[in-house]
């Protein structure tokens, strides 16, 4: 069997109830159950599944009322849990002990002794899934970490984790989960889905994906595996937030009130809840989004989206300095390309073109095989007149590097309107509407022709633009303007603030694209 059930009851004895959802969640759609032709068993396995989830809720409810009575009693509760459980000695802690330890050692930012605890983790029990993460986090290679688990023996004395077909799989998923904490996503999704094809309807491996697939820009992918992992389980409540972005993004408002409401009525104590409840906020009334955001982050102050998030709304705020000091928290926390992407931006936002250098050149060496990385160095040298030689050849590297994305593409064609070059901005955008129905095209070539003063041409694609997305303020707003220049009206004389506004409107699409 390739999931050893008695390591599920350990976990569960253990109370390490996340690990033994995770593990349980290979154990049922392992294909060697599937073919079980004893519905015994099967249900075993479910039972097994239900009672981790089970045991977790009760648990969690426990968690939530301790962690309120510390917080009145104590302001710093870490550091005081820190000092009670290291009064513990070594040899009478719990595998749930050093889970807990290793917990609070990376809450306070003592990564080393973090590290140590989460090894400790593993050499008790192979199958602790959040150590696993956690180590690949905090940098530790994979191979080390395989090593760690090589070392471990089970209850019985026989080694229960080795390198035959049958343990293969967790293998792979180390590596994965290294692979995704290095920003090499490429590498990660394949090994992902190298795991899925071994588990089908793995909901834990299909929600890695698709989180992945949202951070890099795959939105329509991500949208597609987070909409299979609602119809395999609808109480899923992990990396919803991420969904509810992708939703917002497509603007489609119906499937974004319904996730939110349901994700209220299943746990309102997750801070995926609250980035729900801002995102839907947020086309109503910022502040209150805002507002949504800091109550996510009250809740976890550890949760990612919640500050990228925070960011991007402070960002739409016209407050970049309070923007960037949410996206450095992302960052420390873990960083990814959307905390690169929100400094860069919030930088170039007031100015500071030295700082939004730094930050995409630290992006690209993070990431020196993603040609979004590349783009961003290219926005940085875009946004001054003397810089855009070089944002022109790391848009075109971008672009050799992944010939579809259209970010870079749209990037370069602003280059060349802005240079004079109207002819080779349409010729390239045109290459892209036959793989492509994204609104932000259809914009962009609206604005090229309007400035050309191809009319007609314009209108027809501000119109395909909102075909697409009905929401789009940028085609909403260039169509109002196409239609006072088709009048013989002069667009920019009697509201000059209106073009402005017009401009940053196209800029947010972009970068919502980006994001």
């Amino acid at each position: 069997m390739d999931v050893p059930k008695d390591q599920i009851t350990t976990l569960l004895d253990q109370e390490l109830y996340n690990s033994a959802q995770i593990l349980g969640s290979f154990l049922v759609s392992s294909p060697s159950v599937s073919l079980e032709t004893s519905p015994h068993i099967k249900a075993e396995n479910q039972i097994l599944l239900g009672d981790a989830f089970f045991r977790d809720r009760e648990f969690r409810r426990a968690i939530v009322k301790f962690k309120i009575a510390s917080c009145l009693s104590a302001l710093n509760v870490t550091r005081a849990a820190l000092v009670e459980m290291e009064g513990i000695p070594g040899k009478a802690r719990t595998l749930q002990m050093s889970l807990l330890m290793a917990k609070l050692y990376r809450n306070s930012r003592h990564n080393r002794f973090a590290v140590a605890c989460y090894k400790e983790c593993l050499r008790q029990c192979p199958y602790v899934i959040e150590a696993i993460i956690a180590l690949a986090e905090l940098g530790v290679a994979a191979k080390d970490i395989v090593s760690f688990l090589s070392q471990t023996s089970n209850r019985s004395g026989r080694a229960p984790f080795d390198h035959t077909d049958s343990n293969r799989w967790l293998q792979r998923y180390v590596e994965a989960q290294c692979a995704i904490a290095a920003n090499d996503y490429r590498g990660g999704l394949e090994l992902f889905g190298e795991l899925l094809q071994r588990f089908p309807n793995n909901v834990h491996i299909l929600l890695e994906i698709a989180k992945v697939e949202a951070i890099i820009g795959k939105n329509d992918e991500a949208i597609m595996n987070f909409e299979k992992v609602r119809s395999l389980d609808p109480y899923v409540v992990t990396y919803m937030d991420e969904y509810a972005m992708l939703l917002k993004i497509k603007s489609d408002y119906s499937k974004l009130n319904k996730l939110a409401h349901d994700l209220l009525n299943i746990d309102s104590t997750r801070p995926e809840v609250y980035v729900a409840l801002a995102v839907l906020a947020e086309r109503k009334d910022v502040r209150e989004a805002l507002s949504f955001a800091d109550k996510s982050i009250r809740v976890d102050e550890r949760h990612i989206p919640g500050y990228i998030l925070k960011g991007n709304l402070l960002l739409s705020m016209k407050r970049p300095e309070l923007a960037v000091v949410a996206f450095r928290v992302a960052q420390e926390l873990r960083p990814d390309l959307r905390s690169y992407q929100g400094l860069v931006h919030s930088y170039l936002a007031f100015s500071k073109f030295k700082e939004a250098l730094h930050a995409s050149r630290e992006a690209m060496k993070a990431m020196p095989q993603s040609a979004k990385a590349l783009k961003l160095v290219g926005d940085v040298h875009a946004s001054n007149s003397g810089g855009r030689e070089k944002a022109k050849k790391f848009y075109e590297s971008a672009l050799r590097l992944e010939p579809g994305y259209l970010g870079a593409a749209l990037a370069l064609a602003e280059l060349h309107v802005i240079e004079g070059r109207n002819g080779d901005a349409v010729s390239l955008l045109e290459r892209y509407l036959k793989d492509w129905a994204d609104d932000s095209l259809h914009v962009k070539l609206a604005q090229v022709f309007a400035a050309t003063n191809m009319l007609q041409e314009a209108l027809s694609h501000y119109q395909a633009a909102l075909r697409i997305n009905s929401q789009n303020e940028a085609a909403k707003k260039g169509l109002e303007r196409l239609e006072k220049q088709m009048k013989g009206v002069d667009p920019d004389a009697p509201e000059e603030d209106e073009e402005n506004e017009v401009e940053d409107a196209d800029g947010d699409q972009e970068e919502t694209e980006l994001l």
